[in-house]
């Protein structure tokens, strides 16, 4: 989050966090004084949790975030800059990772109040966040002033689109995002899957997962869109129009040195159709 984003002046900030399981935790507290290295820590855990839950998924407070991608969205709502932190090597350590972005966040907040609009983050990217500041002892009093109430389920600091869509938790979103993506003629999950997320990091494809971050924040862009039809924020015929500028903005950073990889969204790219 450079000071030349931060002009930008956002009324929302949307935001996802791609994230690795932390082997020498889950080794220290679940399996103490056993000769395990980390990864074998890590896939008895895997093992352990597919037989309890029927999913392999690894609790947030065993996670650490590995990839940020922040968009910056205008009062009127169209898209003014999508970051990836670290960008373009991607070499950032866990902590560096955090600290960048709790960092850019307060210098956000210290001059504007967005609204933060995550999909899913009230379960998962805002406490893994808020957890890896609590490991690398990263200061963050505007985000945890009380006045903003981001951490307060109802609150307008934060919008979830996925409690919003499920009616609070009423519904179960069998689906996810990519099911409203797809609903949108949006790409979805067609580069990974948040399971793969710790494979690919291994083999130390770091790029690859910041990829798939900034593709999942673009969906939840175009979600996000959708949703203010429904509140009646923007009309239809406005919305179809902000998800055109937004192609013709992506077209154009696709052609940049560092914005390649926004070619493979693009190709994947589809109108919204609604059916039957």
């Amino acid at each position: 989050m450079s000071d030349t984003s931060l002009s930008l002046n956002p009324a929302y900030l949307i935001l996802d966090v791609e994230s690795v399981p932390d082997g020498r935790l889950i080794r220290l507290l679940r399996y103490p004084g056993e000769a395990l290295s980390d990864e074998q820590a890590i896939q008895r855990y895997q093992q352990e949790r597919l037989q309890e839950t029927g999913r392999d998924f690894i609790p947030v407070t065993f996670q650490i975030p590995v990839a940020i991608t922040v968009a910056r969205v205008a009062d009127d709502l169209s898209l003014l800059r999508l970051t990836r932190l670290g960008e373009p090597t991607f070499q950032l350590t866990p902590g560096e990772l955090v600290r960048q972005f709790w960092n850019g966040l307060e210098r956000i907040f210290a001059e504007a109040s967005p609204t933060l609009v995550t999909f899913n983050g009230r379960c998962f990217d805002l406490p893994l966040l808020e957890l890896a500041a609590f490991r690398y002892g990263v200061a963050a009093p505007q985000y945890f002033q009380p006045e903003r109430r981001i951490r307060h389920r109802f609150s307008e600091g934060h919008l979830d689109l996925s409690e919003f869509l499920s009616n609070f938790g009423a519904l179960r979103l069998t689906g996810g995002l990519d099911l409203f993506s797809h609903l949108l003629g949006k790409p979805g999950k067609f580069h990974l899957t948040g399971d793969q997320v710790y494979a690919y990091y291994r083999a130390g494809q770091l790029a690859e997962i910041n990829d798939y971050c900034a593709y999942d924040v673009l969906d939840t862009y175009f979600v996000f869109l959708r949703t203010r039809v429904l509140v009646g924020q923007i009309t239809l015929e406005h919305e179809q129009h902000l998800v055109r500028q937004t192609r013709a903005q992506l077209e154009a950073w696709a052609s940049e040195a560092n914005g390649v990889y926004l070619r493979r969204y693009l190709d994947n790219w589809g109108d919204w159709h609604p059916w039957p």
